[in-house]
């Protein structure tokens, strides 16, 4: 049984999926975004925060995937201070600058929060 990710929010904290090195971390994210975004399971919004933020910049090793995720109509929220703890507030590629709030208020409007 298919079940949709509609009205869901997946949250970004951290630079990758899992514990690996750095660039088995990106390979790993990178493969679950075009994963969901092959079958058309995509949630609503996909919040980035701590080092996850990393992931919306434009060196970012999955920046193609989410831009596509963005154009299929995803919110791709961005959390400022994380941004501006990096130093990475003039290079975000995708999505949008977002606060705590916005954040929160995406989780809660949302029947199911995935924390990768």
């Amino acid at each position: 049984m298919s079940k949709t990710l509609n009205d869901c929010v997946i949250v970004v904290g951290n630079d990758g999926l899992g514990q690996g090195d750095e660039a088995l971390r990106h390979k790993v994210l990178g493969s679950y975004f075009q994963t969901l975004l092959e079958l058309g399971e995509l949630p609503t919004a996909v919040v980035f925060y701590t080092a996850g933020v990393k992931m919306v910049a434009d060196d970012s090793p999955v920046l193609r995937v989410l831009s596509s995720i963005a154009a299929e109509g995803v919110a791709l929220i961005a959390c400022r201070t994380c941004l501006e703890h990096y130093g990475l507030m003039e290079r975000v590629a995708v999505g949008r600058i977002g606060n705590m709030m916005q954040i929160v208020e995406a989780q809660t409007a949302a029947a199911k929060v995935i924390t990768l």
